[in-house]
C-alpha cells in the first residue's frame, strides 16, 4: 500500500477529503516530533507508543570486507505496537 492509498482508504472511511486526511497527519507528525522531543514518549491513538531509546555503543562488521568497526552510542525512535495490534498477528491469546 502506497501513501496515497493509505490517505485514500481513509478519506473513503471518514468521508473527509483526502487532502483533509493529509492535513491531519502533517500534523500529527509535527506533534509527534514536538513531544518526543519534550516527553520521550507518547502514545499514538490506539496503534501504540512513540519513544526514544538510547542504543549503548557496540562492536559491528563490515560486511563488505569483515572488518571489526565500532559502532558508536545513539538515541533511537522506536515504535512499540499496541497489544490488540500484536496480538491478531500471534497465536498467544492476551490475558
Amino acid at each position: 500500500m502506497t501513501r496515497t492509498q493509505f490517505f485514500t482508504a481513509i478519506a473513503e472511511r471518514t468521508e473527509l477529503k483526502g487532502k483533509q486526511v493529509k492535513a491531519v497527519f502533517d500534523t500529527a507528525y509535527d506533534v509527534v516530533l514536538k513531544n518526543l522531543q519534550k516527553e520521550g514518549k507518547i502514545p499514538v491513538g490506539t496503534l501504540g507508543f512513540v519513544k526514544l531509546v538510547q542504543r549503548k555503543p557496540r562492536m559491528g562488521r563490515n560486511p563488505a570486507t569483515g572488518e571489526q568497526i565500532k559502532i558508536p552510542a545513539k538515541t533511537v525512535v522506536k515504535f512499540t505496537v499496541a497489544a490488540p495490534i500484536r496480538h491478531a498477528f500471534t497465536k498467544k491469546k492476551p490475558k
